[in-house]
């Protein structure tokens, strides 16, 4: 692989999806690639690539060229996202991911665009916790798109609310305020991916702070699906997750 195959000084986004898709068509399987596609319920084609092979792959392809502009940024993304082709729409998550310091608060508004087509937990819990979180982060007011995210009509948007205050949980600056509310507002769907994010976050925090998760699920145990429960408790010390299951 040469810089020259990801554009030089005029930097083409089409050939470089190109070329990076080339890379990719001869790294995976036809057996993984239907077991994937069969796994996922995907509409989309799939080469059967590794997740990990996938990124160094993209890795390899960003590291042989200059390091893009927000605008070569977002050109290339919008290349590989338009494609009908998973390890594609993986590939344009993963630029946004490798690339997040050259993405602005303006950018928000896109990333909520892919989840929304993404619709599924593989590209949004990404796209969450990699990507819009961590931008949300740097400045607390921007968490008021996860505001209007956890009340948003498209569950994988609430999802991604959710997913998106990881970054500040597992940085030891949990946003408890927010997932309190968030989760209080999300906690009688029956919407298995929203239910199982609420718990995910809680096992997360659970980590560095066991009492608040505790006290939680105390307070709110009789409206807690099972996989919220099981996901909260799983991380916490044993005598306190057989209490809690005791009820």
């Amino acid at each position: 692989m040469t810089r020259a195959t990801y554009g030089g000084p005029m930097f083409d986004p089409d050939e470089a999806t190109t070329a990076l898709l080339t890379d990719l068509a001869g790294l995976g399987t036809p057996a993984r690639a239907e077991a994937e596609k069969a796994y996922l319920k995907s509409g989309l084609d799939f080469l059967g690539v590794t997740v990990p092979v996938l990124r160094k792959t993209v890795t390899a392809a960003t590291r042989a060229r200059p390091a893009p502009t927000r605008a070569e940024l977002l050109a290339w993304v919008d290349a590989l996202w338009t494609r009908r082709l998973h390890e594609s729409r993986f590939a344009a998550i993963e630029l946004l991911r490798i690339h997040l310091r050259v993405l602005t608060r303006a950018d928000l508004p896109l990333i909520e665009r892919l989840i929304r087509e993404a619709a599924g937990w593989v590209y949004v819990d990404t796209l969450a916790e990699k990507v819009a979180g961590p931008l949300m982060g740097r400045t607390p007011a921007d968490f008021g798109t996860a505001d209007a995210w956890a009340t948003d009509t498209d569950f994988w948007v609430r999802r991604a609310a959710l997913l998106a205050l990881l970054p500040g949980v597992r940085a030891g600056a949990p946003d408890l305020v927010r997932f309190d509310r968030y989760a209080d507002s999300m906690l009688d769907e029956k919407e298995f991916f929203v239910r199982k994010a609420i718990g995910w976050v809680l096992r997360e925090i659970s980590r560095r702070d066991p009492g608040y998760v505790i006290a939680w699920t105390e307070a709110h145990r009789p409206r807690m699906s099972g996989v919220t429960f099981r996901e909260a408790v799983r991380r916490l010390p044993e005598a306190d997750a057989a209490r809690l299951r005791a009820g």
